[in-house]
């Protein structure tokens, strides 16, 4: 089975819950790939209203009253995306062979790599810019870009009318994967978060996830992984169940926007060489645990293999970096997701917020704590969201109202669960705390409380983008907008065309102004280091012997990593202009992780 060979070499990550909402609608028809969210019900039902209007297609409203609502407003969503995808592909294509100067623009889109390019290039240069000859080999050569849709599998939470607990097939992850099951896309779902059993098994009841009689998959699961370990154990898990990974999107642990996954001291360029290296082990291990189940289930084998993408994303930001990566570790695509986010023909963003994210430095870019999951999260300082909390903060009334409830995972006050950013939950914890002032010195007190208090409303933050932007009312408490880019960020500074970031994807034109911008590698390398020596510093309880050697396992696999750079940059033709910097950075930053301090066990 041979897959199509993507038109762009780049593809779109999901960003937030709202910031790739309708992504596709904006770039499919180029061949651009992006990921829709599909965990706010809510606000995939605003957006079908939106958009049913814009297109003048007919709207019926999916109210809570529906048995199955959440998973019909997703289905229903994903409908009307693919149809107006299809449309607006097939009109781009008319366009393209009515007019030179349009198909000369998207040419000038497209990599220098790719095939189409030099076909449509011969095509006019022969002077055959005849509109049938032009439409034909569009119509043979030319696809829209795929409508993936995102799940993080910890975002699972039981559902019930009144006091009855529904059954597990309408927990919120659950009742999205079958919101995607059902409809008319054949794309992938791009499971994020780390494995969750009991949602993974639940991919046997829809047969477009197994291969048909020709080995076609019409509808594909897609991993985010950050490590090879990782990609194997939850890759074999699905194939004894007789379901194949199409995809394996590896993202630095750090080096990335929203929540973000630390792995132990392992650096995404050692990660990539051990996927480069093991793909085939990874395929043929995956293959023969599927190949059994499937015959179990007396369902169609492939007689061999089928075809797995590795794509990578995380901190790119320059034409040598995304070549690199292509290059060297033979990945199918690169994801390019923060700098996206002030392109408005592609992302989903309201204009102040676009203007913050312009105007972000590195300091104003951090690892905050305001996720109610727990996970560290990469955020802006200074959004709207960040105003209104610290208001309600001062005014003590920490918290929010918590009306959407995809977060209410914690069951310590609530078998029906209870979200730690709700006011709810944060008065009860302010309640204890203060039970405990007089035994704690004010500068611990304080610590704790801001613990509690600095949980922000994800669910409402994340989608208020889409709202201001299409001037759609928000009801209910005043929460804001909160972004999620990475760190990168801080080296784009200013809005431009969908044109234009392409072209600076592809080398063709630079949009960095900013001169001292870290190359990926070391950026990461650099977060790694900060994220260490904070973990140690941070403990306020007793220190234990597990966590020594956890601390000095991550630093030794930091200095490996530091040492594969090392290796890996006298060997390579890239970089050659910045080679020597990098390697004197790689060596100041092995010389401050030294430096670092891992306590050790007080023998009594």
């Amino acid at each position: 089975m041979t897959a199509i060979k993507p038109i762009h070499t780049f593809h779109i990550p999901v960003m937030g819950l709202a910031y790739t909402i309708d992504s596709p609608i904006r770039v499919a028809k180029y061949g651009i790939s992006s990921v829709i969210s599909i965990m706010d019900d809510e606000l995939i039902e605003k957006m079908n209203a939106f958009y049913s209007e814009k297109f003048n297609i007919p709207y019926q409203e999916i109210t809570q009253k529906i048995h199955d609502y959440r998973a019909e407003r997703i289905t229903s969503y994903l409908n009307l995306v693919d149809k107006i995808v299809k449309d607006k592909f097939d009109n781009f294509k008319t366009e393209l062979s009515d007019s030179k100067i349009a198909l000369q623009n998207y040419i000038a889109m497209l990599p220098n790599t790719s095939g189409i390019k030099a076909g449509l290039q011969n095509l006019l240069e022969d002077g055959c810019a005849v509109k049938n000859t032009i439409k034909n080999y569009l119509e043979e050569h030319l696809y829209a870009g795929d409508i993936d849709v995102n799940i993080m599998t910890k975002l699972d939470k039981d559902n019930f009318i009144k006091e009855e607990q529904l059954p597990i097939a309408f927990n919120d992850a659950h009742a999205a994967l079958r919101g995607f099951a059902n409809s008319t896309l054949e794309s992938s779902v791009v499971l994020s978060a780390g494995m969750n059993p009991r949602l993974y098994s639940y991919f046997e009841n829809f047969p477009a996830f197994f291969p048909d009689k020709t080995n076609i998959l019409k509808k594909k699961i897609t991993l985010k992984v950050s490590d090879f370990r990782s990609a194997m154990i939850q890759g074999n898990f699905l194939a004894k169940k007789g379901l194949w990974v199409s995809e394996y999107r590896i993202e630095s642990g750090l080096n990335c926007g929203g929540h973000a996954f630390a792995t132990e001291g392992f650096l995404l360029g050692p990660i990539l060489q051990e996927f480069k290296d093991k793909k085939e082990q990874l395929i043929q291990s995956a293959h023969g645990l599927m190949v059994r189940a499937l015959g179990q289930k007396e369902m169609p084998i492939p007689s061999q293999p089928l075809d797995l993408k590795i794509t990578v994303q995380g901190g790119v930001g320059t034409a040598e970096e995304h070549d690199f990566l292509l290059n060297h570790y033979n990945v199918d695509s690169v994801g390019w997701g923060s700098p996206f986010l002030l392109v408005p023909e592609a992302t989903s963003v309201d204009k102040h917020t676009r203007n913050l994210l312009a105007g972000a430095k590195e300091e104003d870019l951090y690892l905050s704590h305001i996720s109610p999951l727990g996970i560290p999260f990469n955020t802006l300082r200074g959004t709207t969201n960040e105003v209104l909390k610290q208001k309600r903060i001062n005014d003590n009334k920490a918290g929010s109202s918590c009306p959407k409830r995809f977060l209410a995972l914690s069951k310590e006050y609530d078998a029906k669960g209870i979200c730690t950013s709700s006011k709810k939950y944060q008065d009860l914890k302010l309640q204890e705390l203060e039970l405990q002032k007089n035994s704690l010195s004010v500068a611990i007190f304080e610590k704790k409380k801001n613990s509690i208090t600095e949980k922000a409303c994800l669910c409402v933050g994340l989608a208020n983008a889409s709202y201001l932007e299409n001037d759609i009312k928000v009801k209910g408490q005043a929460q804001g907008v909160i972004i999620c880019p990475g760190p990168n960020m801080a080296y784009f500074d200013q809005e431009v065309s969908l044109s234009t970031m392409i072209k600076h994807i592809y080398g063709q034109t630079s949009i960095l102004r900013v001169e001292e911008r870290p190359n990926l590698f070391v950026k990461e390398l650099k977060m790694y280091l900060d994220y260490l020596r904070n973990d140690i510093e941070c403990i306020t309880d007793e220190i234990t012997a597990g966590q020594i050697k956890k601390w000095n396992a991550f630093r030794n696999n930091l200095l490996t990593g530091i040492g594969y750079y090392e290796n890996l940059l006298s060997d390579i033709s890239f970089f050659k202009t910045s080679k020597n910097e990098i390697l004197q950075q790689f060596d100041f930053y092995r010389l401050e992780l030294n430096k670092i301090e891992i306590p050790v066990m007080q023998l009594s």
